[in-house]
């Protein structure tokens, strides 16, 4: 039927319910919905006045038909609807409805509405409709009162944390840590007694988590796991550990394999049940957070949560302000830097041959400061990006973009570094073979006699083989990075 049909027949109070559902959805474009708004021109009492009916389905779809109207209009009657529903399922709909719209108004109201829930223990029977509105109530709210923000507290020695890397080179970053006890685990590094100050500044590692204190693998219903998350005191933590108590909002993440179509319920549910047993103290906001609940995946299916705190900035690798789809992540460019430190020599002149967005010489740089380096890209947008990223880093690069194969200079380079292309499709190994052959010769014409050559490469045995035909290089080291896919880290020398 079209929504002229569908809005006669509500209107003559054919079939009410089953031609709302249906105007519903008819109604999941915009087009659709400026439809039915010229249509009514203003004259919304058909669906205000199907808030009184006593059919509670009726209530909550014309509710939710007045808020994709998104005029003030409505807000008087919808926020009424709302105060008088004593039908649980229904006032969470009513929130959503009024979402779309300017509630300053009413924002007292709701947040005396957020405290009354909040300090009341529902009967189980209506846990799920209370657990609803209540993020409902929170979702609304924040879109007016932004999340005070919490200041991490310089605890020493630090709490325990867990530093996440590359489990083929977990000793790179153990050997640079210098304060506290490090126990290797199978994703990283466990710190106990350690000093954040110092470990902020490891560039090796991908991250770092905070164990919950006697937190073990948690299993079960997703109630289930809320109620053991809330038995936890999270929130007593983070106060040792912030300047601030007060609310916590957080987001839910799972790490792991479960299904991404099971995640988003499996974590709602668990939400529920964490924000109603800690009071509000930790209030779920997935798009205003200062922590993330991380839980991670056992292969026994069990689950055991960590802390990612976002008030604890960040900031070795702030100058990546631009990407494209090739980039190597930072943390790979400084662990490759950090693996053929050995060999870097300070006041170097570096080249990059297929620099993208310059995190390579970025990071070498960081690392074991160079005197001159030089990127070259094909990929015009990727130089206009490195250009960012080199100067919001505060070093300098002299980007050209060219094909490397193309490429002259007036002078032999100390050290070739790059990530070497990844290609795919048809012909993908005749061309890898091309390209690495090519490569090795044209370094040839760009690098001194003894110049390092250092490769982050998924292909070591293309580099292997062009090492061998050509008789002008020397492997000197090489360092497994991924296992799976046998990414390596190369050092090749030229020979005298």
């Amino acid at each position: 039927m079209e929504i002229q049909e569908l809005y006669n027949a509500i209107r003559s109070g054919d079939e009410v319910r089953a031609n709302l559902i249906e105007l519903r959805r008819e109604l999941k474009t915009e087009e659709k919905q400026r439809a039915l708004a010229y249509l009514l021109g203003g004259d919304f009492t058909v669906f205000t006045g199907l808030l009184k009916s006593p059919d509670p389905k009726v209530r909550k779809n014309a509710a939710l038909i007045l808020g994709d109207m998104e005029t003030e209009d409505v807000l008087p009657s919808l926020f009424e609807a709302y105060q008088r529903e004593e039908t649980l399922f229904v006032r969470a709909d009513y929130l959503k409805a009024m979402e779309k719209l300017d509630c300053r108004p009413f924002l007292e109201a709701l947040k005396d509405r957020q405290k009354k829930l909040l300090e009341t223990a529902p009967a189980e029977e209506n846990r799920k409709h209370y657990r609803e509105e209540l993020a409902a109530l929170q979702a609304l709210i924040l879109n007016y009162e932004r999340p005070k923000h919490h200041r991490f507290l310089e605890v020493y020695p630090a709490p325990d944390v867990i530093l996440l890397t590359n489990r083929c080179q977990k000793k790179v970053t153990a050997d640079q840590i210098r304060t506290g006890t490090v126990t290797e685990l199978s994703s990283g590094l466990r710190v106990k007694d350690g000093d954040l100050g110092e470990l902020m500044k490891i560039r090796t590692y991908q991250e770092m988590l905070f164990p919950i204190p006697k937190a073990r693998p948690i299993s079960g219903t997703p109630e289930k796991i809320g109620e053991e998350l809330a038995a936890l005191s999270i929130p007593d933590y983070l106060d040792r550990l912030h300047q601030e108590g007060g609310t916590y909002y957080y987001r839910l993440e799972v790490k792991g394999p479960m299904a991404m179509e099971k995640r988003g319920s499996f974590l709602r549910r668990i939400a529920g049940i964490l924000d109603e047993k800690t009071g509000g103290r930790l209030c779920n906001a997935p798009g205003d957070y200062e922590i993330e609940l991380r839980l991670l995946e056992r292969r026994d299916g069990s689950f055991l949560p960590m802390l990612r705190l976002y008030t604890l900035p960040d900031k070795r690798f702030a100058y990546r302000k631009e990407t494209v789809a090739s980039s190597i992540a930072p943390v790979n460019g400084a662990l490759t830097a950090a693996l053929a430190r050995e060999y870097l020599k300070e006041g170097a002149q570096v080249l990059d041959p297929f620099c993208g967005v310059g995190t390579m010489l970025i990071e070498r740089n960081a690392l074991v400061p160079a005197r001159t380096m030089y990127g070259v890209d094909l990929y015009g947008e990727a130089i206009e990006k490195a250009r960012k990223n080199t100067q919001a880093a505060g070093c300098v690069v002299h980007y050209i973009n060219r094909d490397f194969f193309d490429f002259t200079h007036e002078y032999l380079f100390d050290e070739i570094i790059t990530d070497m292309p990844r290609l795919s499709g048809e012909g993908r190994q005749q061309e890898l073979e091309r390209l690495y052959g090519n490569f090795f010769e044209k370094s040839l014409l760009h690098l001194k006699k003894e110049g390092i050559l250092i490769l982050y490469t998924m292909e070591p045995d293309l580099a292997r083989r062009q090492i061998r035909r050509l008789g002008e290089y020397e492997l000197l080291e090489e360092f497994l990075m991924n296992e799976k896919n046998q990414t390596e880290v190369m050092v090749i020398r030229r020979k005298k």
